[in-house]
């Protein structure tokens, strides 16, 4: 019977604690982010993985080379990188060139792999993550600039 008596008071002990911390919410400050009305007042974190992109200077070249390491360490085939052949004015030798960087982000895990092993840091992420759109292919993109050349080296 003791037991009883002890188990009913425990019961309505927990019960006020529970109600308590309802109650503590309740009064709190509300910090939810009404997202498409305030769209202009979030700011992602600085190391968000939104969207991976090609830098550009002003004179519209990147530092890509084509060498389709991004590509090759992929896990499942975002990536894509389309070179050509152009012919080097200074050593008259046929070398490659980025032709197109196409990246699917519908397919991508944000692993940042293809970032990490860039040996010319061609690529970065940015802090975009707005990706939804009505159909499959305006998740392709090309990264790379219509008419875009690659960055000449700094002695």
């Amino acid at each position: 019977m003791i037991d009883y008596i002890k188990n009913i008071f425990l019961g309505i002990w927990r019960l006020m604690q529970g109600m308590y911390i309802t109650l503590l919410n309740l009064i709190r400050p509300k910090v939810t982010e009404q997202y498409p009305e305030n769209r202009g007042k979030v700011f992602p974190h600085e190391r968000l993985r939104g969207q991976l992109i090609m830098p550009h200077n002003e004179a519209n070249q990147h530092k890509c080379t084509a060498c389709g390491i991004c590509e090759m360490n992929c896990p499942n085939g975002t990536i894509q990188v389309i070179s050509k052949k152009e012919l080097d004015e200074a050593t008259g030798k046929e070398k490659k060139a980025l032709d197109k960087y196409i990246y699917d982000i519908g397919s991508c895990i944000f692993c940042s792999l293809c970032t990490i092993s860039c040996p010319q840091d061609a690529i970065v992420w940015s802090n975009n993550f707005e990706h939804a759109v009505f159909t499959k292919p305006k998740l392709y993109e090309t990264l790379n600039k219509e008419g875009s050349s690659l960055m000449k080296k700094m002695k």
